[in-house]
């Protein structure tokens, strides 16, 4: 798994620039198996890195730009009526949606109403897609990546909490230093050839996705990852931290526990390690928690966000004495 990692970094690395950070979180994604969103001004490669990592994966790749006037059926397909040839009797066939694809990119998915974003829950959680009663099973390995633009929110629908919950990490994109832009400004500027070698297949994915699943947690690496969840969720009994009452209006939930304990895995196994520690549950509690936390009207007021609710949780929650 690690050599596979870095097979797919090499491949990834001859057509994507920097954003170090933001690739280890996507292949991770690919690991455990969880679907990722994508938050970053335009031009940042958001669309690119994905349609690399599907070309490096030989995996079948699918964009639906979501505008206001998508619907449910433009995601998912819709039955029509067709005139089998032979017979003249007419029939309804299933037409497959790009949903029927190994990676699927929903790109601006905040700029679609909440009735078409919900097309993509069941995908997303279940693998599978329900029309007109019929149920149809996704190929795996099935992943959604979706991107959003943080500073253009006029005319868009902010995600369903239900929604974000099932999305492992919010990865976060921020502009390259002065010596990466020149190179990514060098590259495109000229002709460009990229011929990837798939060395890790859709079948190897799924093994790893195995693998992960497999290898135990210390109890205490456990614990830690629980208390972090459970320490964002404002307490009725009033044993929350002061931080958490003041500006937390809701937590994340137990789906955050899961995540952070499979990408703590993944994390491990990628470096060459056989159990998660500590720290990786530390290096993952952002792109994790961040989009889970919701912040109240006193956070806002004061210019708090949730990334800065996480780093007082890492500050406040201690891991247990007995662990690693």
């Amino acid at each position: 798994m690690k050599a596979g990692r870095e097979a797919i970094l090499a491949e990834i690395r001859k057509r994507i620039v920097g954003q170090q950070e933001v690739v280890e979180q996507v292949l991770l994604s690919l690991f455990v198996g969880g679907n990722s969103l994508l938050v970053g001004v335009p031009g940042l490669a958001k669309t690119l890195l994905i349609r690399t990592v599907s070309d490096v994966l030989d995996l079948e790749f699918s964009r639906i730009q979501f505008t206001p006037d998508l619907m449910p059926s433009d995601i998912t397909g819709t039955d029509l009526i067709q005139e089998d040839p032979t017979t003249g009797r007419r029939r309804m066939v299933f037409e497959k949606g790009p949903i029927f694809s190994n990676i699927v990119l929903a790109d601006e998915i905040n700029r679609t109403p909440p009735k078409t974003q919900a097309a993509l829950l069941e995908a997303m959680q279940e693998h599978r897609v329900t029309v007109q009663g019929t149920t149809y099973t996704l190929d795996e390995p099935f992943y959604v990546f979706a991107t959003q633009n943080p500073i253009e929110l006029e005319g868009t629908y902010p995600l369903p909490e239900a929604q974000l919950d099932r999305f492992m990490f919010e990865i976060e994109i921020h502009h390259l230093s002065e010596e990466e832009e020149l190179q990514v400004v060098r590259a495109t500027t000229g002709i460009q050839t990229a011929d990837f070698q798939s060395t890790v297949t859709g079948a190897d994915l799924l093994a790893f996705q195995r693998l992960v699943r497999s290898i135990p947690v210390p109890d205490a690496v456990l614990r830690y990852a629980v208390g972090l969840v459970r320490g964002s969720r404002p307490s009725k009994s009033g044993t929350a931290p002061e931080f958490v009452k003041k500006w937390i209006a809701y937590g994340a939930s137990v789906r955050a526990a899961q995540y952070l304990v499979l990408g703590a895995k993944a994390r491990a196994l990628t470096l060459g390690r056989y159990t998660p520690s500590f720290d990786d549950v530390r290096a993952l509690a952002h792109p994790v928690l961040r989009h889970r936390i919701l912040t109240n009207f006193h956070a806002e007021s004061e210019g708090r966000t949730s990334s800065e609710m996480v780093d007082e949780l890492l500050n406040h929650v201690k891991a247990p004495a007995s662990g690693m």
